[in-house]
């Protein structure tokens, strides 16, 4: 079956993903100087769960859904990371007058960029790139392309304004060729970016497959630059570690990983843990250089 973002928007890897993204651009958006936020595979950015895909697949009620529950009963701190996330939440609700619609990466980054930003958004599918047309708003100057992410993100490098938030986000059908592709494209960027801030999602099933990945993205950032470039690794695992399920966790590889970054995601994903774990339990980790 094609991949489609619809299909598992709002699920426990999606709020995963879109709590370290927020993070990150939280970070970024510290400082009054303008970036540029890249996105390779950006989807159609934002999504109806009652719709028949959705609804087919019913992920967003182990993911968004479980996390509003929980939530209600147990409410973050007001100042934390996630209720940030879920505030936000909250506005693409209110905005669409849709209780269930649910914001992809691309309507969250745009909800924060201010106009000293800029956005280059690419998605291949001609559907979903015409979906996120539609949906992209906010003050920053967006051009959202129907384009291979991988080789567009070329042409980016380096940006003007000299700071840079790329999120690469494949969908893993073809796992080993996408693998090649992250490496080569992350490689490449670093070449010619070596500073930006690059956050790569990857699906969790095997530890050993999982150790192997983050050994071969660790290689790539130091054949890529003469210093050492830091990353950490932020997984939210709600299954057991080589568990029979399709997905047992999502990961995040963050390269050049800003400032307190790493403990702010820790304990996110702890309390997300603690909100999306299956019946034998979740667990959240965190590796870095």
């Amino acid at each position: 079956m094609k991949y489609r973002h619809a299909f598992h928007a709002g699920n426990f890897a999606d709020v995963h993903k879109h709590v370290t993204l927020l993070a990150c651009l939280t970070a970024l958006l510290r400082k009054n100087k303008g970036f540029l936020y890249a996105e390779t595979h950006a989807g159609a950015g934002l999504y109806d769960l009652r719709s028949h895909s959705a609804r087919q697949a019913d992920e967003a009620g182990d993911g968004i859904e479980r996390l509003l529950d929980f939530a209600h009963r147990h409410p973050p701190t007001p100042d934390s990371l996630l209720s940030h996330y879920l505030q936000l939440v909250a506005v693409a609700r209110q905005e669409t007058g849709i209780r269930q619609s649910y914001p992809g990466s691309p309507w969250l980054a745009l909800s924060q960029l201010r106009s000293q930003d800029r956005a280059a958004l690419h998605e291949i599918d001609a559907a979903d790139c015409a979906a996120l047309e539609r949906t992209s708003h906010g003050p920053a100057a967006v051009r959202v392309t129907q384009a291979d992410g991988y080789r567009a993100l070329r042409a980016l490098l380096p940006p003007i304004e000299r700071r840079a938030l790329v999120l690469i986000d494949p969908p893993y059908e073809e796992a080993d060729e996408d693998r090649r592709k992250i490496c080569t494209t992350l490689g490449d960027s670093l070449q010619r970016f070596a500073t930006g801030v690059y956050v790569i999602w990857y699906p969790l099933k095997l530890a050993g497959e999982r150790d192997r990945w983050l050994r071969q993205l660790a290689a790539v950032c130091d054949a890529a630059s003469p210093n050492k470039r830091d990353w950490l690794s932020s997984e939210l695992w709600v299954h057991a570690l080589d568990s029979r399920t399709s997905l047992a966790g999502s990961g995040m590889f963050v390269v050049n990983p800003p400032f307190q970054l790493a403990a702010e995601l820790l304990s996110a994903n702890t309390a997300l843990a603690a909100a999306l774990a299956g019946p034998l339990g979740g667990f959240a980790v965190l590796d870095k250089l």
